[in-house]
């Protein structure tokens, strides 16, 4: 099994040439180093974030999401740090779409090292109001959209003896939310699969965890109605609302090598909403 994290060896030890000194001393402290990413839905918010996060510290990143434009201006965004970096049009939804991103990934990059099931998408409406079509797309996205991406990426990193997988999970699937009958059913859903698979991965070198952010400035709660985020910081032991960023360095933390001991678990990002 090669080193999971590995160190870049210096010219002063006869093992890299001297053009490549920059490049070592720039990344030799760097705890993603020579690793690659994927982000799904990558092109905004938390998952934009986190590949920005995660370039950093050294990663190469392949941005997965439905939103061209988007993507590709975060693209644009990464190699402008020098990150190595890729969009993919995908769809988490479609599992043939999902193993064929996956294998052009392994193509581009040479490993799949990272996986950030990131995507993910509302439709709420209390069970009274909610449709089969409204139910089954959040299913689809948040819930099945995972299982499609992990089992495409499983097999590259059994053969590479190392990975890193990291699930978005929400405190509401802890104790519920009104009206997300169909969201907190995939949410509760993506803690179970990440217990199960910690199990099934964990002598594979595999490490599986979930993150549960609370309520985060994103384009997904800026529908909240303001009186209503005021009590949600009132209830907030920190007093605020949390930032994409806070979501980033959960993520950052799980996938670096601080975390190889830690698998199956699932950390409340939230500033102690659900205490």
């Amino acid at each position: 099994m090669r080193n999971a994290y590995p160190v870049i060896p210096s010219s002063n030890h006869g093992f890299a040439r001297p053009e490549n000194d920059y490049l070592a001393a720039k990344y030799k402290d760097m705890r993603l180093s020579d690793k690659t990413a994927i982000i799904t839905g990558g092109a905004k918010g938390i998952g934009k974030a986190t590949a920005i996060r995660f370039v950093e510290e050294g990663a190469k990143i392949a941005i997965w999401d439905i939103d061209e434009k988007a993507g590709e201006e975060v693209v644009k965004e990464l190699k402008a740090m020098d990150a190595k970096a890729h969009f993919y049009k995908v769809n988490t939804a479609d599992i043939t779409n999902v193993v064929s991103a996956a294998e052009q990934v392994y193509t581009d990059f040479g490993s799949i090292d990272i996986l950030v099931n990131n995507a993910g998408i509302t439709r709420d409406a209390s069970l009274k109001k909610m449709s089969p079509q409204q139910w089954q797309q959040v299913i689809d996205v948040n819930l099945t959209g995972v299982f499609h991406c992990t089992k495409a990426v499983y097999p590259f990193m059994t053969a590479n003896g190392f990975g890193r997988i990291l699930n978005a999970a929400s405190v509401v699937a802890h104790h519920g939310n009104f009206g997300q009958t169909n969201y907190v059913a995939a949410k509760a859903g993506v803690i179970g699969m990440t217990k199960v698979w910690a199990r099934e991965f964990g002598r594979k070198g595999i490490t599986v965890n979930a993150v549960a952010p609370g309520f985060i400035k994103t384009e997904m709660v800026e529908t909240v109605p303001a009186k209503v985020m005021e009590q949600l910081m009132e209830r907030t032991p920190v007093g605020r609302i949390g930032r994409v960023e806070d979501i980033a360095n959960a993520y950052l933390f799980l996938a670096s090598a601080e975390a190889a001991f830690i698998t199956g678990t699932v950390l409340n990002v939230d500033g102690g909403l659900v205490l």
